[in-house]
């Protein structure tokens, strides 16, 4: 079996004096997706022992930024999707295994009063075909903060937050597309009716006390991947960002 886990740290460096490494290793996976690194080539030392890192950097310094630490060595790494509108923002790294790809993402926040949407739609479009075209070649995990709560269920305060970025109808719309296009989302096979599971909780109001959140952190495999999922996880009560970390177990 092959453990997998996905978490935005929401800065690197400030996660790094909370804890972090004790963290990610008692959880034992084989990989481990970071988004939201906020960090620069040379900006930290940081190793996990057994584990090769990749790193995906922003242009932008102190922004987005995604990190994958594997113990296997890969066969190839790509950065980012190979299109330049969207490759300046360190958002993706993607590692070919034997049996499959493994995409980490940090999908763009449409922002306050949906001011990126456009931008978001295209990177949607963009992201999906390229997650269609590694497909082809082999199965694909992507993992990483997609920055949407798909359904009703996923988050506390559906009603409220109608048209708000993260549940707009387009974002929610684009990842309905990416399901209908041949993937998974591996959380909700295993339990299709789990409420008050979520992976973000606002700095606010002691949102992730009384567990007012969101789940925008996905596990999205291909659909041929489904009868090798035997776990899929949220641990909420790992802290040190605004995210916990999400997991996936899957037959080797």
């Amino acid at each position: 079996m092959t453990r997998y886990i996905s978490w935005n740290v929401n800065g690197l460096r400030a996660v790094q004096k909370k804890g972090f490494a004790e963290s990610v290793l008692s959880l034992d996976a084989d990989c481990i997706c970071l988004q939201e690194t906020k960090l620069q080539a040379g900006q930290t030392d940081l190793t996990l022992p057994g584990y090769e890192s990749y790193w995906s950097y922003a242009e932008k310094k102190g922004y987005s930024g995604t990190a994958v630490f594997t113990r296997k060595t890969p066969l190839s790494v790509r950065y980012n999707l190979g299109i330049p509108a969207h490759d300046t923002e360190g958002r993706a790294v993607t590692l070919e295994f034997e049996d499959h790809f493994l995409v980490c993402v940090y999908t763009p926040n449409a922002q306050d009063g949906l001011k990126r949407i456009d931008y978001r739609m295209q990177w949607e479009d963009d992201f999906r075909a390229y997650l269609c075209e590694l497909d082809r070649v082999k199965p694909v995990i992507a993992c990483g903060d997609m920055n949407v709560a798909h359904e009703e269920i996923d988050l506390k305060n559906p009603k409220t937050n109608v048209g708000n970025p993260g549940f707009s109808d387009e974002e929610r719309g684009k990842f309905t597309e990416l399901l209908n296009a041949g993937f998974t989302d591996s959380f909700r096979w295993l339990y299709p009716d789990r409420e008050d599971a979520y992976s973000w909780w606002s700095y606010r109001a002691r949102a992730r006390e009384r567990n007012v959140g969101w789940r925008i952190d996905y596990f999205v495999i291909s659909d041929r991947l489904r009868d090798k999922v035997r776990g899929a996880y949220i641990f909420p009560e790992i802290q040190g960002s605004d995210h916990c970390p999400v997991g996936l177990d899957l037959d080797s």
